[in-house]
């Protein structure tokens, strides 16, 4: 009878350490890596940089109604069981309507909700509009060691449903987290509006599309205003800096406000490039009536017009006019 009583204790030991594994893994996001054992909570400054200048990309530039800008910057700290957005995947309403109109609340609910129902979302962070292809804006997110992941977006203005922005960037390596991260941004497809230009008419996509990155040949069409067929690779159109903020016993200091005096932004000292973009015309139109005198050969002529002109040192236009020999219809 004495076996029985050894059993038990076993038996509670072995329950006791399953509860405690099974407590530890409840605590990780689902499929998500080895949690981030730095200090629970860290505090960050992100500075958007636009980079889209006339200079990069001369196509079609935006001058006036509305001129190149960046709407606000709309993004979270979460988990790797939430998604933003996603390269090859379908957006959400609130992103849809972000992307294609610049409206943020649908987006923020869906954020929040996220936060409130799965436990996937630590915070969500924001920084203002820039009025300019070229500004810059910046504010400032608080990352946690079971959220760690930053993601946001910000529109392209105008744009039928272009943005740039980040997909789950780990500020956490390992045991401490990163005291910066500066990333190259290039612009993305919502996949929900066909327009091929900054100024298209709202044309919605049906059946609606995955993300898909746009690039120097792809969507591959003339009339898009990204196509640069001369190049391998679009230049960056925005970069986004991240600087940890150092915590005191009694407060978190805030960063620098003059641009380079504390060290905080990433500005470039080089000037922008310069992306040649070649002369681009319309087709010939019909040739025109033959006139001469009778018993010789006539002239006939056709032109064309300049549909793009050449910037950067791209390819110049061509002859716009040309002439051909003929019989003349009416000789005089």
């Amino acid at each position: 009878m004495g076996a029985p009583r050894l059993a038990f204790p076993r038996a509670a030991t072995l329950w006791a350490l399953l509860l405690a594994s099974l407590g530890g893994v409840a605590g990780q996001p689902l499929g998500a890596e080895p949690m981030c054992t730095a200090q629970p909570l860290a505090r960050y400054s992100i500075t958007f940089t636009g980079k889209w200048s006339q200079a990069s990309f001369p196509k079609q530039y935006p001058l006036f109604r509305p001129p190149a800008q960046w709407s606000s910057l709309l993004g979270a700290a979460h988990s790797s069981d939430y998604s933003l957005w996603r390269k090859d995947q379908y957006v959400s309403n609130g992103l849809r309507e972000f992307a294609e109109r610049g409206e943020a609340w649908a987006l923020m609910r869906e954020m929040e909700a996220a936060g409130e129902r799965l436990q996937s979302v630590h915070g969500v962070f924001s920084a203002p509009a820039v009025p300019s292809g070229t500004g810059q804006t910046s504010g400032e997110l608080e990352a946690h060691s079971r959220h760690s992941l930053v993601s946001f977006v910000v529109r392209i203005v105008p744009s039928p449903d272009w943005f740039v922005g980040v997909d789950s960037l780990d500020l956490c390596d390992g045991g401490r987290w990163r005291e910066q991260v500066a990333v190259d941004l290039y612009p993305y497809d919502a996949g929900t509006d066909s327009g091929f230009t900054f100024s298209s008419p709202n044309f919605a996509t049906v059946p609606q599309d995955t993300v898909t990155e746009i690039t120097a040949s792809s969507p591959s069409h003339p009339a898009n205003s990204f196509y640069y067929p001369r190049l391998k690779a679009l230049p960056p159109i925005a970069r986004v800096t991240l600087v940890r903020l150092r915590q005191s016993p009694r407060a978190f200091i805030p960063p620098a406000l003059g641009l380079g005096a504390g060290g905080n932004e990433i500005m470039d000292s080089l000037p922008d490039p310069e992306t040649p973009l070649d002369c681009e015309v319309s087709l010939w139109s019909s040739w025109g009536l033959c006139a001469g005198p009778c018993g010789r050969l006539g002239a006939k002529s056709r032109t064309r017009y300049v549909r793009v002109r050449p910037a950067n040192h791209g390819a110049p236009c061509p002859p716009l006019e040309e002439e051909a020999p003929c019989d003349p219809d009416n000789c005089v």
